[in-house]
């Protein structure tokens, strides 16, 4: 596994895909619940928090450049502290994967194809997860590389089609809400996008062939893909207005709905839906990877292929029942995800970094 090397460049994309991720079609209804017409300030705020986190990973990266985050575990805690460790992050992980295939089979559910029974949706996705994991890293940052400038193509195209449709009085009154729910949807926008940075950790920098580069690339990217969900934010209080934002699950889809142009072009959601599924599919594989192969490096097995179909197969039962329901999901992200990645993105990380400081430190015998 720490042979294959990828690029700077695709790590630099795989990046700004994992911060795009859940993130376009989620995260404007929890800000506009916060924040009200301040969201897409609060999103800028939020990648402020990002860079913050960002400049932590690095360093934490830094100090073990030839290892995975499972591996200097074991080195800096000990074997059976460091195991433990390492068993709490690949939960974290596994839960990741889950949450993302459920809102991926309750989208395609709710919002495209009713009918459709969401375990089949879920299975068909996890099929995709499951092949492209156990072709391995390189595969699927090439992959990605591929899919990236239709990405982009299809976020040009819908922000260009919405542009007639923006009214800036719903942005007014500016700077009304108050500090704290600022401070609120800015942390709502780090535990989403962020925080779960800390699975780059799996990766970066062990399979990355210049680092100092990619520290750059890093902070670069997620300026990159801190500037999607700032347009999309925008773009969802400034047409649908902040009740609408706040009441739909996916306001983004519903954004999409409102393109009508000379009664000709209309009805072109499915660009948001691409948009969505595209980048959701790698932000829940790169879950899914870290968990497999951190599992992988907790029981000692050299090659992780071995355990990704089983694995796979407990991620979609665990998706089916993770949120019982929609109003369970929205109690979960505003109660608890927030608390939950704050541990393990941010306190987990400076523990690291406080016992390598520590160690480096003491003087040798």
């Amino acid at each position: 596994m720490k042979d294959v090397k990828i690029s700077v460049r695709q790590f630099g994309i795989l990046v700004i895909i994992y911060t795009i991720g859940t993130t376009i079609l989620i995260i404007p209804s929890g800000l506009a619940a916060d924040a009200k017409q301040d969201a897409w300030i609060a999103a800028i705020f939020g990648v402020g928090l990002n860079l913050l986190v960002v400049c932590l990973y690095n360093w934490v990266g830094s100090c073990f450049p030839n290892m995975t985050l499972t591996e200097y575990n074991d080195k800096l805690f000990g074997k059976w502290l460091g195991k433990l460790l390492s068993l709490s992050f690949i939960f974290f992980s596994f839960i990741g994967a889950a949450t993302a295939l459920f809102y991926m089979g309750d989208f395609v559910n709710t919002q495209v194809m009713p009918e459709t029974p969401i375990q089949a949706v879920n299975i068909i996705f996890a099929i995709v997860v499951v092949m492209g994991v156990r072709l391995g890293l390189e595969t699927l940052v090439r992959a990605a590389e591929i899919f990236f400038p239709w990405i982009i193509m299809l976020f040009v195209i819908l922000v260009l089609c919405l542009l007639p449709e923006i009214d800036m009085v719903k942005l007014q009154p500016i700077f009304s809400t108050g500090v704290k729910p600022m401070i609120k949807a800015a942390l709502t926008v780090a535990s989403i996008a962020s925080l779960p940075f800390i699975m780059m950790l799996m990766v970066y920098p062990v399979n990355v062939n210049q680092v100092d580069k990619a520290r750059k690339a890093f902070l670069t990217s997620t300026v990159i893909g801190g500037v999607f969900f700032i347009i999309i934010t925008f773009l969802c209080i400034s047409v649908l207005g902040t009740k609408m934002t706040a009441r739909h699950m996916y306001p983004s889809y519903a954004l999409a709905k409102q393109i009508s142009i000379g009664n000709f072009l209309e009805r072109v959601e499915i660009l948001i839906a691409g948009i969505w599924f595209l980048t959701v599919y790698f932000k829940t594989t790169f879950y899914f990877y870290g968990f497999v192969v951190g599992f992988a490096q907790i029981l000692n097995i050299k090659d992780y292929r071995h355990l990704v179909l089983p694995l796979g197969m407990i991620m979609v039962v665990y998706s089916l029942v993770v949120y019982p329901n929609i109003v369970y999901a929205t109690e979960f992200n505003t109660k608890i995800w927030i608390p939950y990645t704050l541990t393990v993105g941010l306190l987990y990380p400076l523990v690291i970094l406080g016992v390598a400081v520590f160690r480096k430190s003491m003087p040798k015998k």
